[in-house]
């Protein structure tokens, strides 16, 4: 379960540390560690940074502008960057380079990974991802987003929300479905549709802790060429899985990095209150540490599997339901232990509050309280939880599944 790390895999370690020692700033503490302009303008000088030593998608195949490295090299990166706290590029590289790409990689033609996976490295293309809808909530498979072929174009009308970074992105992966007579998970295709173009419309929405990060997208007669199909034609579910195990599942060996990291400025915060005497408190730190401790196991189980060139499968689930509800138990310590202060939010802001601060933030009750807002939402996104415990119960654990009420053609509403 526990892979070795070669001799030459800790060599190459050595010289990702030493490419961290030249091109970081001598005090450089992390990203958490600057405020909100500073940290917008370092990312966009450290992607090209990145992309000026070949460091964005190591593991993509040279022919698609990647590094060619194994997937060993790529994780000795990632943790790396996480150690050091910084990102390992955009926020839209979190879709163009971490779903996108591969899923495009693993299913898409080879015209498409010619034409697609440079410009995702090069920044040409920034990806968002259309998935939720109002109406389909949990059951995604229940969207009612429709495309129609007209010629040699698709033309896409329907609404998608809570897409994260739209408002950056020019390009956006879109499950529409294509066929309504056909039963509700068939009948789905997977669609590649550029943003820049009338009948697009973004409109943000604004999180509990006062950010933007999420948006709308609404889509009136939007064309997108007839190939820029992933997949065959009606059968993007499939699709839409492949993708859905690189989200849920390829930051399995670095949460626990950035996890311990939070998991240590919590202990400080506990001893600075001289809560770590109360049972209670050392009670729910001792099981924080557990679960980031499973967290790392897990991971190293992950990386066992990606190196046996496997893809991520259901299990991928058991992670993002580990880490999702973990780190809404942990900001609710950090919540607790502020008590009363909590609640007059004052301090520097958080730097993040997806999966985790950024390395380097203060522990001052604003952030704390910001990011424990936002991790409520770590249980909806990628998958709700019930839908995690679902699919780990029928796949992986191979339970009788749940009767359903919406089998036949699908329906709207």
């Amino acid at each position: 379960m526990r892979p070795t790390y070669t001799a030459e895999a800790e060599s190459y370690r050595a010289r990702i540390r030493e490419f961290l020692r030249s091109n970081l700033p001598s005090d450089w503490e992390g990203l958490g560690a600057l405020g909100s302009e500073e940290r917008r303008a370092f990312v966009q000088s450290w992607r090209a940074t990145l992309a000026d030593h070949q460091l964005l998608a190591v593991a993509w195949p040279k022919e698609y502008g990647g590094a060619g490295l194994t997937a060993l090299e790529q994780v000795v990166i990632s943790e790396e960057f996480a150690r050091a706290g910084v990102p390992t590029g955009s926020p839209n590289d979190g879709f163009g380079i971490g779903m996108v790409g591969p899923t495009v990689m693993a299913c898409g033609t080879e015209d498409q990974k010619r034409h697609l996976l440079p410009r995702i490295l090069d920044g040409t293309d920034r990806w968002c991802q259309g998935y939720s809808e109002p109406d389909a909530g949990s059951d995604l498979a229940n969207l009612g987003t429709r495309a129609r072929l007209d010629g040699d174009e698709w033309i896409v009308d329907g609404q998608k929300i809570w897409t994260s970074n739209a408002q950056t992105a020019n390009w956006i992966f879109v499950l529409s479905r294509t066929a309504p007579h056909q039963p509700k998970h068939a009948g789905i295709t997977f669609l590649l549709v550029p943003m820049d173009q009338p009948g697009i419309e973004v409109r943000p929405i604004i999180n509990i802790a006062r950010g933007h990060e999420f948006n709308e997208v609404f889509f009136t007669e939007v064309r997108t060429a007839r190939t820029n199909v992933v997949g065959e034609v009606d059968n993007g579910w499939a699709v839409a899985n492949t993708l859905l195990g690189f989200e849920r599942g390829g930051r399995a060996t670095t949460l626990s990095i950035t996890y311990r990291e939070e998991l240590d400025r919590l202990v400080a915060l506990a001893r600075e209150r001289g809560a770590t005497s109360d049972p209670l408190v050392r009670g729910r730190l001792a099981r924080c540490h557990s679960t980031v401790e499973v967290m790392r196991w897990m991971g190293l189980r992950n990386l066992s599997t990606v190196l046996a060139g496997g893809r991520p499968g259901p299990e991928s689930s058991l992670m993002k339901l580990l880490w999702s509800e973990y780190h809404r138990e942990v900001t609710q310590l950090a919540v607790d232990l502020h008590g009363a202060e909590g609640m007059l939010l004052e301090g520097r802001p958080a730097a993040s509050g997806i999966a985790g601060d950024a390395v380097g933030a203060p522990s001052s009750p604003r952030s704390w309280n910001e990011v424990a807002m936002r991790a409520r939402s770590g249980t909806i996104y990628a998958g709700t939880s019930q839908i995690q415990r679902n699919i780990v119960g029928e796949r992986v654990l191979g339970l009788p599944k749940e009767p359903r009420a919406d089998d036949g053609p699908w329906r709207a509403g």
